[in-house]
């Protein structure tokens, strides 16, 4: 299942010319994937109070079109891989009229609070499990 969220563009995230700078996207792809798990039943802040934390391991973008100021982005995220230790996204930024701004991934491993990888709680997965087949 594919989700679409918009984003506006702030002049905060551009640079001198008013061009989108290249780390705003990180930021816009976390907004996506943690909007897109409180949709399905799994907001952040209650996986972390649980135990059960998310980090990013890896981290691809593939710029193909600017956006600017004032623009409203949409963001296509999409569950692409669960597996027992592995999450995986993939998601598309698109500009205004429907263009291809950028592609990018991201891959998590599920840890514990001291940082150590684990799998995920069957609950969890199984709901992940559902999304990525949705």
């Amino acid at each position: 299942m594919t989700r679409s969220y918009p984003i506006l563009v702030r002049y905060a995230e551009t640079d001198q010319m008013g061009v989108v700078h290249h780390a705003a996207y990180v930021v816009w792809l976390e907004e996506a994937r943690t909007r897109l798990l409180a949709d399905v039943g799994l907001p952040y802040h209650a996986l972390e109070a649980g135990g059960l934390f998310f980090p990013v391991v890896e981290l691809a973008l593939r710029y193909r079109r600017p956006l600017r100021y004032g623009e409203t982005a949409g963001i296509e995220v999409r569950l692409k891989e669960v597996k027992s230790r592995r999450v995986a996204f993939s998601y598309r930024v698109l500009r205004p009229e429907g263009e291809l701004a950028a592609l990018g991934h991201t891959v998590h491993v599920p840890q514990d609070r001291e940082g150590r990888a684990v799998r995920l709680p069957p609950k969890v997965y199984e709901k992940l499990r559902a999304l990525a087949e949705a």
